[in-house]
């Protein structure tokens, strides 16, 4: 189940043919049930629209400098997974000032702590646009998270830019999608799955918008494809007891687990899995939300061998790449790993840089109008911003977790995927954004 395989699995193919071939529309919502009713399938308007008032923006551009907003998670329980993201920003913003700037001024970083909070994310976002006028806020990682600072974005007409794989059904003119859409993450995991005689699963995941939307899809998919869904728990986020979701998945004994479980919830689990003797060999997991630097809060002797759907790891060999993980070592200390959030963080800087240089301009309006084909050599490969919805190609890979505590690809894609949030292309998914 775990060797090392490049041949292609049954209908990643049509990935590339038809992805981001069209979009949907969402149905408008009021701003108040986009904030309050976190876990509907989407809030927001598709990128192509103009959303929000176009409040008048108080980005000072006359200066030497120009303001940025960093807002992560640096407290509660997502903290283990954000603060290296916040870290990669940091990054990316001192080389950026290192070669000149943009557009010949110096960036200030202005950081902010999410503190694990859907309700924090959204006061913290009107912060960083209307008091310390920022021409962009690099962050989030729940699609909670980004569901609460939505509609501030659009309301203030400002740019978010966040750098975490989600579960698509969403386009905003505001916000710029630098992680994966479930049609290069999701989709070619299920399809590596299935090309290797997986004909169950049981799905795990957090009780929040990702993992519940992420597992729609999921079952959309396996009843097209002949999977059965073995069975299907939730648990909050922080939750430490799976002992009693561990015995039922034990029970279960389907081919293998699909794990959409985010934060610190994740070392319990696995700790739980191993303790009831469940391996990567009898039951493996493929997991979406586990990057470099939760193997090691999780223990590696824990997770050794279990799988991971994402479209960068630190051991993919290219320049780019390389001189990205010697720089962050350099800056933070030679343990500490790189992933593919902190990794789509770091992009997302260069690819608002690169857009406002294309466009000559800070201005939200000239930056949107801008964004359509901007490109980044980034470390995960070439990455396109697609003007139609504001997400970007990305290249998808399965990766082994190994004993040294990195991850490994033993498949990827080949190439770059198109985005298709709203999976248009997918005959099995017709429905699901409504």
């Amino acid at each position: 189940m775990n060797a090392a395989r490049t041949e292609e699995p049954t209908g990643t193919a049509a990935i590339r043919r038809n992805g981001g071939s069209r979009r949907r529309k969402l149905l408008a919502l009021p701003v108040a049930l986009c904030v309050t009713a976190l876990t509907a399938a989407a809030c927001g308007s598709s990128a192509s629209e103009q959303a929000g008032s176009h409040a008048e923006s108080c980005v000072d551009t006359a200066g030497p400098t120009i303001k940025v907003g960093s807002l992560n998670s640096l407290s509660g329980t997502m903290a283990i997974s954000e603060v290296t993201v916040r870290d990669s920003i940091r990054l990316a913003v001192d080389q950026i000032n290192a070669a000149g700037g943009v557009l010949g001024k110096q960036i200030e970083l202005v950081g902010e702590d999410g503190a694990s909070e859907p309700t924090v994310f959204a006061e913290k976002a009107e912060k960083l646009i209307s008091s310390d006028c920022v021409a962009a806020v690099f962050g989030g990682w729940t699609s909670s998270s980004r569901k609460a600072m939505l509609p501030v974005f659009e309301d203030r007409n400002a740019l978010l830019y966040y750098p975490v794989q989600y579960e698509g059904l969403e386009s905003s003119a505001n916000i710029f999608y630098t992680g994966a859409t479930t049609n290069q993450q999701i989709v070619p995991a299920l399809d590596y799955l299935t090309g290797r005689g997986v004909k169950s699963l049981y799905l795990v995941g957090s009780d929040y918008v990702f993992p519940q939307t992420a597992n729609r899809i999921i079952k959309a998919y396996a009843q097209a494809n002949g999977i059965e869904i073995e069975g299907e728990d939730y648990t909050p986020l922080g939750s430490t007891d799976f002992s009693t979701v561990i015995n039922k998945v034990r029970a279960a004994d389907a081919d293998a687990v699909f794990n959409t479980l985010n934060g610190d919830s994740n070392v319990a689990f696995f700790r739980e899995y191993r303790n009831v003797g469940l391996t990567a060999q009898d039951m493996p997991v493929v997991s979406v939300s586990i990057a470099e630097e939760e193997i090691g809060g999780i223990g590696v002797g824990n997770i050794a061998g279990q799988l991971t759907a994402w479209n960068y790891y630190q051991t993919v060999d290219s320049p780019a790449n390389n001189s990205f993980v010697k720089d962050y070592k350099a800056k933070y200390g030679a343990a500490k790993p790189t992933s593919d959030p902190m990794e789509a963080a770091y992009t997302s800087v260069y690819l608002w840089k690169n857009t406002v240089e294309k466009a000559q301009s800070f201005a939200v309006e000239d930056v949107q109008k801008a964004a359509g084909g901007v490109s980044f050599e980034a470390p995960e490969g070439t990455v396109t911003i697609n003007g139609e919805n504001n997400h970007i190609t990305k290249t998808a890979r399965i990766g082994e977790i190994r004993p040294d505590g990195l991850i490994y690809t033993v498949w990827d894609s080949g190439e770059a995927i198109e985005p298709d949030p709203y999976l248009a292309g997918y005959p099995w998914a017709e429905g699901l954004g409504g």
